[in-house]
């Protein structure tokens, strides 16, 4: 294998594994997002984490793929280096995700706080608009219900000085 067919076979195969990626995200989605997120960082592992096949060449493969190939096909002394570069690429993941919840934690919590002081804030201000009304009645006039009337049209006089003005041909 050249190393032009080399890359254009990892290009295939990030394209095919970006495709699964969005297929896994699309079957997650219903679910609740503590159980969503950490088996979308699963499935994101499996597919993207590499593993070394030929240390003299340094060519690198899915090791989701040479751990099936080796363990369906019983050939090949890889399956447990790939299986310990899938434990290692997912530790990894999960302690980025770990930092990321636990920055992401007091912002939501703040945002929750903001939205319910908003919503406290718009339920004071609805009973007093409505407390307002019960106070001062507003009577609706059905010709105003949809639109402004036009204003009045200015006054025309007539006169000398006043008269429509026309070209001279």
């Amino acid at each position: 294998m050249t190393e032009h067919d080399y890359t254009l076979a990892w290009g295939l195969y990030a394209v095919a594994a970006l495709g699964c990626l969005l297929v896994g995200f699309k079957l997650t989605g219903w679910m609740w997002r503590w159980l969503r997120e950490p088996l979308r960082v699963i499935i994101a592992v499996l597919l993207f984490a590499p593993t070394i096949v030929d240390p003299v060449k340094e060519s690198f493969a899915p090791a989701i793929a040479i751990t099936a190939l080796d363990v369906a096909f019983k050939v090949g002394n890889n399956a447990w280096r790939a299986a310990s570069d899938l434990a290692m690429y997912g530790m990894l993941a999960f302690a980025l995700y770990i930092v990321f919840v636990l920055i992401r934690w007091p912002l939501e919590k703040r945002a929750r706080e903001r939205r319910a002081q908003r919503e406290a804030a718009a339920q004071r201000q609805k009973q007093d608009d409505d407390q307002a009304m019960v106070e001062t009645p507003v009577v609706a006039n059905r010709q105003d219900r949809y639109r402004d009337e036009p204003p009045a049209a200015p006054v025309r006089r007539a006169g000398p000085g006043q008269g429509r003005v026309e070209p001279r041909l």
